[in-house]
């Protein structure tokens, strides 16, 4: 089975997409029916859809999405850590229509000007709600934020934290450190996975090459291991520097054919259990 465990949908007519900048290619709508026939045509079997604002409303409208179409294996949605009634909302969210597909909460920790948000004791709460809903967390963070992913890693030894997009690395400048000794130390605890996703977009989306992108997927394999490292396109985002297909192909052509398996596929069903959806 392929698993492509990151991607996006939007409707703007809905929700405003306020990140995206105006005349962008990706402001405009993107939906299911885009994404299927591309999803089937390059060989993948389910998908994990991911938050991408910080609306309330969004969750619920993905869960029952997941409902609706077969592709959709779980959700990753958003909700306020910080409500003191976070395990409750929680506990309705499993409720809804396609309520079951719940398999993970994100937050914008990039857009946070508090480099220690993630370590906030507000947020710890939020997190071990998270963990005894038994639900993992995505942390979608910059370079300099992952000292705090790793203290909240080591500080909640229950929950699964998912670094999306590698961290966000400087490809485009080909620097690898501090990311990669920030990276190695998050991936040190058990309880870190990593996806490998988001790479044509921090490298120049115009120019990207594989060999560019190497260094980058061979420290988080190094780091992580393929048990522990799973394939996201970014769809639509990855629309800005290569078409659907192209990114899995990258993304395969810089794996062992033994790594494959379990990078495009096994990692992301245990680590959202998949398997119950």
């Amino acid at each position: 089975m392929t698993v492509d465990a990151h991607h996006h949908v939007w409707d703007l007519s809905v929700r405003d997409q306020d990140w995206i900048g105006a005349g962008s290619p990706i402001r405009r709508d993107f939906t299911m029916a885009d994404l299927e026939p591309e999803a089937r045509a390059a060989g993948v079997d389910r998908t994990v859809l991911v938050q991408t604002v910080t609306v309330a409303e969004e969750t619920p409208e993905f869960l029952a999405l997941a409902a609706a179409h077969e592709l959709i294996a779980g959700v990753v949605g958003w909700t306020d850590l910080t409500r003191p009634d976070v395990a409750g909302e929680l506990a309705r969210l499993r409720e809804l229509p396609g309520g079951r597909y719940l398999k993970g909460i994100r937050h914008q920790v990039q857009g946070e000007p508090d480099p220690g948000w993630l370590l906030r004791p507000d947020v710890h709460r939020g997190l071990a709600a998270v963990a005894d809903a038994g639900l993992v967390y995505d942390l979608v963070v910059l370079p300099r934020q992952l000292p705090a992913c790793a203290k909240a890693a080591a500080a909640l030894p229950g929950l699964t934290f998912v670094l999306d997009h590698l961290g966000k690395p400087p490809i485009a400048s080909g620097a690898l450190e501090p990311w990669a000794s920030d990276v190695r130390a998050l991936a040190a605890l058990p309880n870190s996975v990593c996806k490998l996703s988001g790479m044509l977009t921090e490298a120049d989306p115009a120019a990207w090459t594989a060999d560019e992108l190497r260094p980058y997927a061979d420290t988080v394999l190094d780091a992580f291991g393929p048990d522990r490292l799973m394939f996201g396109s970014d769809w639509p985002v990855s629309t800005l520097a290569a078409p659907y297909g192209a990114v899995l192909d990258v993304t395969a052509a810089l794996l062992s054919p033994t790594e494959r398996d379990r990078i495009l596929g096994t990692t992301a069903v245990r680590v959202y259990g998949l398997h119950d959806s």
